[in-house]
């Protein structure tokens, strides 16, 4: 059995009014009472918006906002026969210059952006972070003597933090940098000597992320303070050494390292 569809109306569109249509000294004078500098030009057209409501548009004359247009929007009363002006604004027409469009500031920041003076705050559900462990649930207005004793000893087992790396954000940071330019794949590696695992001047980071990572300590290498992967290579090696070469003298044109025995005999 064919179910038969049902077509929705189509809205009717508005009819201009003609009073509002033709109020378009009125519009005008509306549009140059807020548009100062910026200027009214030539009259664009008119749309109406619904029942005795009617929006004129007027170009703008000022350089600086080509391509905008004054929109300023008039209305009629039922039964009646003056038109009065209900707004005048500016809007973007065809070719407008725009800003573009609003980016939240969590999506706008980018690696290295926070600078001397920038607070990110961390979001409550980010993932790359999960609750530490604080001593307990002693409030320290409960019991000061037990709170500080509880907080000592979790200092000492490097604790004490309220937050601390998720898996996931631990999984994250090896992912970024065995991608960056301390990782494996780059030019520097492959022409280098020797892998950061063998290096003098590799510390390895403590923790899970020490399988894999460590810090280069090698003041004149590209990566010096840096997170290094294990694989990773630079000619900064320490098991480069400079090689001994000897100098061999050219023969001299006159002998002056013999002994001359007319004059020694």
């Amino acid at each position: 059995m064919t179910v038969p569809t049902v077509k929705a109306p189509r809205a009717k569109a508005p009819e201009l009014d003609a009073a509002c249509a033709e109020a378009v000294d009125l519009a005008r004078a509306a549009a140059e009472g807020r548009a100062d500098v910026a200027g009214v030009g030539d009259h664009l057209g008119v749309v109406a918006e619904g029942a005795r409501v009617a929006t004129h548009y007027f170009e703008v004359l000022h350089p600086g906002y080509t391509g905008w247009r004054w929109a300023v929007s008039v209305a009629r009363a039922s039964r009646a026969r003056v038109v009065t002006v209900s707004e005048v604004v500016m809007l973007p027409g065809e070719g407008a210059l725009v800003a573009p469009a609003w980016v939240p500031w969590s999506d706008r920041i980018q690696a290295g952006d926070v600078g001397p003076g920038v607070l990110m705050p961390t979001s409550d559900n980010d993932p790359r972070v999960e609750a530490g462990f604080t001593g307990g649930d002693t409030a320290r207005d409960a019991d000061p003597a037990e709170w500080a004793a509880t907080r000592a000893v979790v200092a000492e087992l490097g604790l004490g933090r309220e937050r601390v790396l998720s898996v996931y954000g631990r999984d994250e940071a090896a992912d970024r940098w065995v991608e960056g330019e301390g990782g494996p794949h780059n030019a520097m590696t492959k022409q280098a000597p020797g892998n950061c695992l063998d290096c003098a001047y590799f510390v390895r980071l403590t923790g899970s992320l020490g399988r894999q990572f460590g810090v280069c300590a090698n003041e004149f290498s590209q990566r010096d303070a840096q997170v290094v992967t294990v694989d990773h290579g630079c000619g900064a090696h320490s098991d480069v050494v400079e090689p001994q070469r000897g100098v061999d003298l050219p023969r001299p044109v006159w002998d002056t390292i013999t002994t001359d025995d007319l004059l020694f005999d």
